[in-house]
């Protein structure tokens, strides 16, 4: 291995080979630079192609959470069932974030990705090795997830919290996305948890095209069969749909959370704390309703910290509005798997902070 950390050009060389040949391919590659920074980030992988695949983990997840990160999952095959695709399909895929043509990706946006990892990469290598490891993301594949243990009706919960994308998360069956009143989800491209979700469950063609988008379609349907179509509904109410592709990771359901609220003439929301913990009190209640309606019944739900977005609640302010609603459910003998996903360090060390006791603040209109 060389001893001297790579330049960013030579590293952007090797990830356009990275992302041409997938990272099933990448044992046997010839790639010294990679493997260079690997040797200082990695974390204990034991084969060269393993400890490149880890750096490229770690250098990723270290860019600014939305568009840019997404982009980069897919370009380079980190997205959670990707690792597989045509490197055609995963630039398609990596466009559509974007909402650009592919031709136009690749001239412009592809370029720029590659870049901030490869910059990512060179700081990863000029860093003592302990450091990388201490900030560093989990060796599963899929992020940091990690049990923090809460005391909550008297007995001790086990909560999961995942520190990566939603669209990454397996084995969850039911997951929460917050939505506004008017039942409207975002476009694929941006970056939103919802916008996240409706992207990872379209269902696409093996070039990429997109052939169904089954949160859309079928949370038409859920307002249509209740009256909503063309209205709002009250902040707190829970629509629950299936999970379109999502359910090849083992997501079953998607639970549309009215939280938004939007402010007429503007592109902002308003969202109080008291909704937040009415959308997950109620999302907790349709777990219950749907509970054994499905072989294997429905245990687990996972919840981002809703409103925290373009909402603009503060993040301590989302977690203490669902915990509420999640401690009260414990106390009436409720015994879901109950998990939490963020993609921040201070998002996550919130949670992380639960069993020393946090409660909700005062009731807020947050306006972004």
């Amino acid at each position: 291995m060389a001893s001297t950390a790579p330049d960013e050009a030579s590293l952007h060389s090797e990830l356009k080979e990275v992302r041409r040949v997938g990272l099933v391919r990448l044992r046997g590659r010839a790639l010294p630079g990679l493997e260079s920074a690997a040797a200082v980030a990695a974390t204990g992988a034991r084969t060269p192609g393993a400890a490149v695949e880890e750096l490229l983990r770690l250098a990723v997840a270290r860019l600014d959470a939305g568009t840019l990160r997404t982009a980069a999952e897919y370009t380079l095959g980190l997205a959670q069932g990707t690792r597989d695709w045509p490197a055609s399909s995963r630039r398609a895929r990596a466009a559509s974030v974007y909402g650009v043509s592919v031709e136009r990706f690749r001239k412009d946006h592809e370029v720029m990705v590659l870049g901030q990892v490869a910059e990512h990469i060179v700081r990863l290598a000029s860093q003592p090795a302990a450091a990388v490891r201490s900030a560093g993301a989990g060796g599963d594949g899929s992020g940091t997830h990690r049990t923090v243990r809460v005391a909550a009706g008297g007995r001790t919960v086990a909560l999961t919290l995942h520190v990566h994308p939603v669209d990454l998360l397996r084995d969850v069956d039911a997951v929460v996305s917050p939505v506004n009143v008017h039942l409207a989800l975002p476009e694929r491209f941006k970056s939103s948890v919802a916008a996240s979700l409706r992207r990872a469950a379209a269902v696409h063609g093996v070039t990429g095209d997109l052939l169904a988008d089954p949160l859309h379609d079928e949370l038409l349907g859920w307002a249509s069969r209740h009256g909503a179509a063309g209205r709002a509904v009250l902040p707190g109410t829970v629509a629950a749909t299936g999970a379109g592709a999502l359910a090849g990771q083992g997501v079953r359901r998607i639970y549309h959370a009215a939280v938004a609220v939007p402010r007429a003439g503007t592109n902002d929301y308003d969202v109080l704390q008291s909704d937040v913990t009415r959308a997950t009190s109620r999302a907790l209640a349709v777990l219950a309703e749907e509970h054994d309606r499905f072989d294997p019944p429905l245990r687990s739900v996972c919840f981002p910290l809703l409103g925290s977005g373009r909402g603009g609640l503060p993040y301590g302010v989302s977690l203490a509005a669902v915990w509420a609603a999640v401690e009260a459910d414990a106390a009436r003998g409720a015994g879901w798997d109950i998990h939490f996903v963020v993609r921040s360090p201070e998002a996550a060390a919130l949670v992380e902070r639960l069993p020393a006791g946090i409660r909700p603040a005062h009731d807020r209109r947050a306006t972004r």
